[in-house]
């Protein structure tokens, strides 16, 4: 067994002294600084004080009140620009670490996962409390991800540390992406700073069943179907429509575009004869002739020479179909009784049926209510995503019950998303560059 495989870097381990990690720090480089400009502005007394002592000096002493201000001023100043700047413009990432080491200590002392017994104080002579125990909790940014492992060591404390996702989440500003259990360490990954994972739409592409979305999301609808989109107006819900339409159209995917509101998506008719439906009744027609299609498609696999239980459409060679329906639930509140069963009925074969076949659902709507939800049907969006402002009960309807912090930022195509992991993370739709042209980038995509 090599030395790499016996000994792995954990990262920083976290001590108690941590907890004032923050000040030391701005000790350590202010300091010095300070002392060094108060020997500058002093020099003259300080020589008269070595020369003829403190008590001669301070009887004959007179105080010079301009000097003592501005050498205070200037030697409280200076230091404080001085760690600023250092912090800010050299060192910010490196202060974020200290600040996190920080936080973590003093989350491990106010929770009490420490044990302490009472010894006597050698030089006060009082009982003060000495830690005898302290969980082995280590810290590493890697990658553009927080790495905490924390030893699994049989304490009282264990389950507990088993536990501490959403106070990472929240308390670093962060986005929990995994955890792992591995050689007696329980480890949680944390994505640090989503907005650097951002793309351009020309790197949203579709590769074998899957679409790049940011550099670390990606949207596996081979093995996670179907898309719900929400959103409220101005937050950039159209737009990333329109760029998930682009790439599926020049992957060579069937997409099927039902704009109820007869608005942007509607446009690309122009470029997508035949594909595009505003009106009501071609709504419901292509709603039920993708249902047929599909269901034919499901009878054709099964008899066709190449078929192996397990495999889906694009081992047989069969092209995704992908039905693209925008404001779905205002759309079938404008429906009678009888038309809205319809409707639901066949929304929801598409998404417990469509996986295998290759046809995929993505719907779109501001306010996704859960009566238009109801049966399961939320549950079969395995990728679901928030785009600008929402409410809580908003997030409720479109995630489901959690107890993730949302935090509103005035970033045009921020939000969140769920891409069947588990854990609900900050998103961030790929960047649109202005006067992008997506009539004109639709049609050459589709004759590429």
């Amino acid at each position: 067994m090599t030395i790499s495989k016996l000994w792995k870097y954990k990262g920083s381990r976290i001590r108690p002294r941590h907890k004032n990690n923050v000040m030391k720090t701005g000790a350590l480089i202010s300091v010095p600084v300070f002392l060094l400009l108060m020997i500058m502005f002093w020099k003259e007394h300080l020589w008269i004080l070595y020369e003829i002592g403190v008590e001669a000096t301070f009887k004959n002493f007179a105080f010079n009140v301009p000097l003592i201000v501005t050498s205070l001023s200037v030697s409280i100043v200076i230091p404080t620009a001085i760690l600023l700047g250092w912090l800010y413009m050299f060192r910010k990432q490196k202060f974020k670490k200290i600040y996190h080491r920080q936080k973590i200590s003093r989350m491990i002392l106010s929770n009490k996962f420490y044990e302490s017994k009472s010894v006597k104080s050698r030089i006060t002579g009082r009982m003060i409390q000495k830690i005898t125990y302290f969980p082995r909790f280590y810290y590493r940014v890697k990658d553009g991800h927080i790495n905490i492992k924390i030893a699994m060591d049989m304490s009282r404390f264990q389950s507990r540390f088993m536990e501490l996702g959403k106070e990472f989440e929240n308390g670093f500003f962060c986005d929990l992406v995994s955890t792992d259990m591995e050689d007696g360490f329980f480890t949680y990954k944390l994505l640090y700073d989503a907005g650097k994972n951002r793309i351009s739409i020309d790197d949203a592409v579709v590769n074998k069943g899957s679409m790049k979305l940011m550099k670390h999301i990606d949207w596996a609808f081979d093995k996670l179907p179907h898309m719900l989109i929400s959103g409220g107006t101005g937050g950039g819900k159209t737009y990333f429509i329109l760029t998930l339409v682009k790439s599926l159209v020049a992957s060579g995917a069937d997409v099927r575009i039902l704009d109820p509101k007869n608005a942007d998506l509607a446009d690309l008719e122009e470029v997508l004869e035949g594909k595009v439906f505003s009106r009501k009744n071609g709504i419901m027609m292509t709603l039920r002739k993708s249902v047929e299609d599909m269901m034919r498609r499901l009878d054709e696999m099964k008899i066709h020479p190449n078929y192996r239980t397990g495999e889906n459409y694009a081992f047989l060679g069969y092209k995704p179909v992908f039905i693209v329906f925008d404001e779905f639930v205002a759309f079938v509140d404008m429906l009678d009784f009888k038309e809205r069963e319809s409707v639901i009925q066949d929304i929801k074969q598409i998404v417990m049926l469509g996986r295998q076949a290759g046809f995929f659902l993505v719907a779109g709507a501001q306010r996704p209510d859960a009566k238009y939800f109801a049966d399961g049907i939320r549950d079969q969006f395995n990728f679901r995503v928030s785009l600008g402002k929402m409410s809580e009960t908003g997030y409720a309807m479109l995630f489901g019950d959690t107890d993730k912090k949302f935090v509103e930022k005035d970033i045009k195509g921020r939000g969140y998303a769920y891409a069947g992991t588990g854990n609900i993370m900050e998103f961030y739709s790929p960047l649109i560059p202005n006067g992008y042209d997506f009539i004109e980038e639709i049609r050459l995509a589709k004759g590429a």
